[in-house]
């Protein structure tokens, strides 16, 4: 006799053996429950050509070519996926809201025998516990918020602060962005950075880790990294967190990122184009300069300019006016594990 199908409102509560996303491939990467798996009940493709059905037609000839997509492609993933499944197996299953999809492929695995929960509510449910999440977790955290003009090492600050056992809060890293005009991130090519509601999910895991008692390291940031905006609950609470500001020399500073940009040095026409952006803030006149100096290879010029010009300025700014006055300055003449030392003996 099959087991009844059991529902939850928390899943986040339980433990599964797997946790299978039967929306289609593209809902899916948007966002999904951590460690899920997608098993697409309808593909792309399929669903708009149910839904086009649907609404051009009429719900019936819909639901019957739903149906034999729907029957064709779970016993594909029975033939595949499951084929290997103990006994014992206990998946997690859900859609966008709790309905068809989802239990399509529960009630199927539920009469084989398998235990199986439903996310009632199915997506929308997780995605209302991620907003209210990061809505009260943040103030419960402390902060310390790591500034410095461009260049200055942060981001290897703080990852060898991560090294030591502190706590990290690598925002650039969950966006995949550096988090300025020229800060996305490159693997060969440009690499994109995680849907808004994805990156809301990896903000989330990442604040559930922390231990309350303990700082949170984190470098200065403005409410948006790329395309990505931070939490409201979480922006305020950084504000309102104390900063130490990175003062290093901007001849260091230059060969600093031109070891980190390499990319655009490889590809001057994609950096050409980002600094076409700036032509209403500084004028033709000014981007035809810069271009010359990309075409002539004056890598070390071009850098000093930009960060004189464009960069320092922009983040005098920006921090002045979003984040308390710096309650203590560090300067250095190099970005080494003694920086770092003496960037978090007053804590130890």
């Amino acid at each position: 006799m099959a087991r009844s199908l059991t529902y939850t409102q928390a899943p986040w509560r339980e433990t599964y053996t797997e946790i299978i996303d039967v929306r289609s491939p593209s809902e899916f990467a948007e966002d999904h429950l951590p460690n899920a798996i997608n098993l697409p009940i309808l593909n792309d493709e399929q669903r708009a050509k149910v839904g086009t059905l649907y609404k051009q037609v009429s719900p019936f000839p819909a639901r019957k070519l739903g149906a034999a997509l729907v029957a064709r492609n779970i016993a594909q993933h029975l033939e595949s996926h499951f084929a290997s499944k103990e006994k014992n197996y206990h998946p997690l299953v859900y859609c966008w809201r709790g309905g068809q999809r989802s239990h399509s492929l529960a009630g199927v695995l539920n009469q084989i025998g398998w235990r199986v929960t439903v996310i009632e509510g199915g997506y929308k449910t997780y995605r209302a516990y991620v907003r209210q999440q990061l809505e009260t977790l943040p103030p419960q955290l402390t902060f310390q918020v790591l500034s410095g003009l461009t260049g200055s090492g942060k981001t290897y600050i703080l990852h060898q602060l991560a090294q030591r056992g502190v706590q990290v809060f690598d925002l650039e890293g969950l966006a995949n962005h550096r988090g300025s005009l020229l800060g996305q991130q490159w693997q060969n090519q440009p690499t994109p950075q995680p849907a808004q509601k994805q990156f809301e999910s990896l903000l989330l895991l990442e604040l559930q880790r922390f231990d309350p008692s303990q700082p949170i390291w984190v470098e200065a940031e403005s409410n948006k990294i790329g395309q990505r905006y931070l939490p409201p609950s979480l922006w305020q609470q950084m504000k309102q967190a104390n900063c130490i500001e990175i003062q290093l020399p901007q001849t260091l500073r230059i060969e600093r990122l031109l070891q980190e940009y390499p990319h655009f040095i490889t590809h001057p026409d994609v950096l050409k184009r980002k600094l076409g952006f700036l032509k209403f803030r500084y004028g033709g006149q000014k981007i035809q300069h810069w271009y010359r100096l990309i075409d002539t290879e004056q890598w070390h010029t071009l850098v000093g300019e930009l960060l004189s010009h464009h960069y320092d300025p922009a983040y005098r700014r920006s921090i002045g006016h979003l984040y308390q006055e710096a309650s203590r300055i560090l300067e250095i003449d190099q970005v080494s594990d003694t920086t770092v030392a003496a960037l978090i003996e007053p804590f130890e």
